[in-house]
């Protein structure tokens, strides 16, 4: 099977670098490329039959937080990871709140940017390590979250929170089923059952809501 991707960039070069480092994968196929979000949304609207997005975030027209926050709107199986150079706060808390998936540097390897990809496409949440610890800290600053709105009433059991707090600390899928015990297919389920009960798509959601209404 192959995946069906597209890469939204305003700088041609690092489209090419891009292409470059995802063409040792036979798995992963680009369909279309973009220069800002707006040609994005255009390409889309004639075929939305795209796995993933690898978006830049500063871009003219569109940037790609703006476009992220459409996207997942009109289209919401669609997957997206900001691949960006920019790693400061104001960036990631906007991406995240727009329903990024992921959020990776440009200068991450093939290897590890198709680990990524692959970890996205499967439910997870790919996140450059230094990245990770900053959507931590923001999660953790209360300054950072809108505390105004009324908190909602979540009921989560006592062990879809042990996942929650498990997936906040950045691990893997398998790196919690052997923490916890479990098999990987019976953490999968429960990470459905959270998403379906905080009303969430992805992790960096989940940890955001659950953070919020301090469940862990």
């Amino acid at each position: 099977m192959k995946y069906k991707l597209a890469i939204v960039d305003d700088n041609s070069f690092l489209i090419k670098m891009i292409e470059e480092k995802l063409s040792f994968f036979e798995a992963l196929s680009v369909k279309f490329t973009a220069i800002n979000g707006k040609e994005a949304l255009q390409k889309l609207e004639a075929n939305h039959n795209i796995d993933l997005i690898l978006m830049d975030i500063e871009m003219p027209v569109l940037n790609g937080i703006q476009a992220t926050e459409i996207i997942k709107n009109k289209y919401p199986h669609i997957k997206i990871i900001m691949l960006t150079v920019f790693d400061n706060d104001e960036h990631i808390f906007n991406a995240i709140k727009a329903g990024a998936d992921g959020y990776l540097l440009k200068e991450i390897n093939a290897k590890d940017l198709y680990d990524g990809i692959l970890e996205t496409l499967n439910g997870g949440a790919a996140m450059t390590p230094s990245i990770a610890m900053k959507t931590l800290k923001l999660l953790r600053n209360p300054m950072a979250l809108n505390n105004s709105e009324e908190k909602e009433v979540i009921k989560l059991t006592p062990r879809e929170i042990d996942v929650l707090e498990q997936l906040s600390k950045g691990l893997s899928y398998n790196a919690i089923a052997e923490n916890l015990f479990l098999s990987a297919g019976t953490i999968r389920k429960h990470i459905e059952n959270i998403y379906r009960k905080l009303q969430v798509h992805n992790k960096l959601e989940a940890v955001q809501k659950a953070k919020k209404n301090n469940l862990i």
